[in-house]
């Protein structure tokens, strides 16, 4: 099999150019001293409307996509992937969907592209959970692992049931492939993964919160960035609309939606609570707020960069 890394350095010998369509998706949004906290695009998601709607009362939900600007029969989340990088560590969390998810995501290659950073210059990848979008970008288009020298980190609870064989039978149809495609991917980093649990310090200034529901081991991250704390959320809270002004309904996108409702309310609470900046994977506008509430519940206030 012809390498990534040996094809590369054959075609930079042969002086050729490999010529790719550029786009704009690095999105700076923190920085503090030696460290910046950088949300980075990785394309969206096009998904039907029953993925995030599910058994949820149809009118309220409608209004509320409606009024959101949510038409049709499908969503398209935004998918951003956290970078962090600090004097001596440059920090994933996630990794994106990779090109065998879905056309329209996989664009991770381009944000990194733009900030001027080199798949081996990670030196670390933090998982939130396994589902497509955050672990298929884990191999390139050769199967190698795209960060060839960084060390991953994810969740005990995590780890155990995407690897565990039983979980492609006991998890609802629609997602065996997720479950194959989580196993065969963590296969690949099996020699080089640490685990932690709940409140551990993954790394130096990131701190784990388990936020489960959405899967099983679903991380959360609180990021020391100065002397501000920013939670990384991944999908613990997915959306920008029901997500904030209904917590506490179902979602179709949670494998476990009563436990996925009791985490998102509580997050909530704590973050409007702290007034603590957050960044979503699937929030608009690159992912980073914070949380008001209003008329019963909240809204998500973002901030562009």
């Amino acid at each position: 099999m012809i390498r990534r890394r040996a094809l590369l350095q054959s075609v930079a010998a042969a002086g050729v150019t490999l010529a790719t369509p550029r786009m704009t998706w690095a999105q700076s949004a923190v920085v503090a001293g030696d460290t910046k906290l950088h949300t980075l695009s990785d394309g969206h998601l096009v998904l039907p409307r029953s993925f995030v709607l599910g058994d949820m009362p149809a009118p309220g939900a409608n209004e509320i996509l409606t009024r959101n600007g949510l038409v049709g029969e499908t969503v398209s989340p935004d998918c951003n992937v956290t970078l962090l990088r600090t004097a001596d560590r440059t920090v994933l969390f996630d990794v994106g969907s990779g090109a065998d998810f879905m056309p329209s995501a996989g664009k991770l290659s381009d944000a990194l592209d733009q900030l001027g950073v080199d798949p081996f210059d990670i030196t670390d990848v933090v998982f939130t959970h396994a589902h497509p979008d955050h672990l298929w970008g884990l191999l390139d288009d050769f199967g190698d692992l795209w960060f060839p020298e960084a060390a991953y980190h994810i969740g005990q609870t995590e780890w155990d049931y995407w690897t565990n064989p039983n979980t492609v039978s006991t998890i609802r149809s629609d997602r065996q492939t997720f479950a194959v495609g989580a196993a065969n991917r963590l296969g690949e980093i099996a020699d080089r993964i640490t685990f932690f649990t709940d409140s551990a310090e993954v790394l130096p200034g990131v701190i784990a919160r388990a936020t489960p529901g959405h899967t099983p081991g679903h991380m959360a991250f609180a990021v020391l960035v100065g002397t501000e704390t920013i939670m990384i959320v991944g999908d613990a809270i997915g959306n920008h609309h029901i997500g904030f002004e209904q917590p506490t309904w179902h979602s179709n996108s949670d494998q476990d939606p009563t436990l996925g409702a009791k985490t998102r309310a509580g997050l909530l609470d704590q973050l409007t609570q702290d007034q603590m900046r957050f960044v979503g994977f699937h929030l608009p506008g690159g992912g980073l707020g914070r949380a008001e509430k209003r008329d019963g519940g909240y809204i998500f206030v973002g901030e562009e960069t």
